[in-house]
């Protein structure tokens, strides 16, 4: 069968270097693909957000299967598309995609089925936004109502700041229509943690847990990026927790997609804080995670088209999940600058010399005449499997060294303090 995988990062790298392993695929296309996908994929120069031309090219092309990587496609309604043309896709339709593209939908969800999550307020209108302020102490946290390419949540420490915040979203329209809408939400203070679900129909199916790491320096400093480091499994998740999360969050958002008559099939990733032992959802998400997918794919033994496939028919079971034993963790190399800004261009050496257990996901990426170059502030995700996370650990930062690019960097504590802040 041919497969077509849709997006540029290191979670699609890591898609398509698992679909590669199944029998029953002969080709696989990605689009646009980065400088690692191209190696077992043939890239396609199409932008995810090219909704008609990614329809055109699976039409023409006799695809058999699409995975939809990031959410800006499905928050578009890519999934609605294809399936009007009876093509089979893996990922969330439109309406269900509002979970994650916005804010103000997603917790009124949460509010309705009682699935417990921090006080918010919503507003569109500035004046009442800043009244509104009153109503929180510091600190709070101000989110734009859409995507805004993951740049629109700001913690706010005091009021000068959160005023600021608010003028920028509603008044200067920073984030365009993105901004149209704010939510202001209680600050949590806990444990962050992250439990990605297949769902389909009635079921929702946990993942094997992980645990990325957000802060770009070492002891958790810095300001916060899309992810520099993950391990798989998360020990957070022992035998009480899961219980709490299945009986007062999976649950209730089982009778929530239900009664809201929302035919959810693909990822549901739910962001969690664990706040006195108690788990409270920060946000949803309606994709693969990135950098968890880099750990919790290598940890995949089941046939991943089949897991894919049967999501779509609703077919899906949990037994359909197998899990290696081993633990998994990823190393993100990062470009000087990033998450603020950041060169690229930058010729990478060395990938050819990491030891063969070593599994190298491509980030921000890309090859000009064979020769392999930096394309993203997030640019390289060294992963291992090992026994125990020390081991797995131990293998990638006794590697990561022979890699060299102008202005590379990364955290040498991913995994060495195995439950973080």
């Amino acid at each position: 069968m041919k497969v077509l995988v849709i997006g540029s990062g290191g979670r699609e790298h890591a898609l398509c270097w698992k679909i590669a392993k199944s029998q029953k695929v002969s080709k696989i296309y990605c689009a646009p693909g980065n400088g690692g996908t191209g190696e077992i994929a043939e890239n396609i120069a199409i932008n995810v957000d090219e909704i008609d031309k990614l329809v055109q090219f699976a039409m023409e092309n006799h695809i058999d299967l699409t995975v939809v990587g990031p959410e800006l496609p499905l928050v578009l309604g890519i999934i609605d598309k294809f399936q009007e043309k009876g093509m089979k896709i893996f990922g969330v339709n439109k309406e269900c995609a509002k979970l994650e593209g916005s804010k103000d939908f997603s917790k009124g969800f949460m509010e309705k089925y009682n699935i417990p999550t921090a006080k918010y307020k919503t507003y569109t209108n500035l004046n009442e936004a800043i009244e509104g302020l009153r109503e929180f102490t510091y600190p709070l946290v101000i989110k734009a109502d859409g995507l805004c390419a993951g740049k629109g949540v700001v913690i706010c420490q005091s009021e000068d700041e959160a005023m600021n915040t608010l003028k920028d979203i509603l008044g200067e329209k920073i984030f365009g229509s993105e901004g149209e809408k704010v939510v202001i939400e209680e600050f949590l203070d806990g444990i962050e943690a992250s439990l990605l679900c297949v769902v389909t129909k009635d079921k929702i199916i946990p993942m094997e847990s992980a645990k990325d790491y957000k802060k770009i320096y070492e002891d958790d400093e810095g300001p916060n990026t899309g992810g520099v480091g993950c391990f798989s499994p998360s020990p957070l998740f022992d035998d009480e927790l899961n219980k709490k999360i299945e009986k007062n969050i999976l649950n209730n958002i089982r009778v929530g997609l239900d009664s809201e008559k929302m035919d959810f099939r693909g990822i549901l990733f739910i962001g969690l804080m664990i706040v006195s032992d108690e788990p409270k959802v920060l946000e949803f998400n309606v994709r693969f995670g990135d950098p968890e997918t880099e750990v919790l794919i290598p940890r995949l033994e089941s046939d991943i088209i089949d897991i894919f496939q049967n999501t779509i028919d609703g077919t899906l079971e949990k037994s359909d999940l197998i899990w290696k034993e081993k633990a998994c963790v990823t190393v993100v190399i990062t470009s000087k600058g990033y998450p603020n800004e950041y060169e690229k261009g930058f010729i990478i050496t060395g990938v050819d010399e990491l030891d063969k257990d070593i599994i190298l996901f491509h980030n921000g990426t890309k090859k000009i005449d064979r020769t392999l170059i930096t394309n993203g502030g997030r640019v390289l995700s060294i992963t291992s499997l090992g026994y125990t996370i020390e081991e797995a650990r131990k293998k990638i930062y006794s590697n990561i060294d022979k890699i060299k690019f102008d202005g590379m960097n990364y955290r040498k504590d991913i995994g060495k303090t195995i439950i973080v802040n």
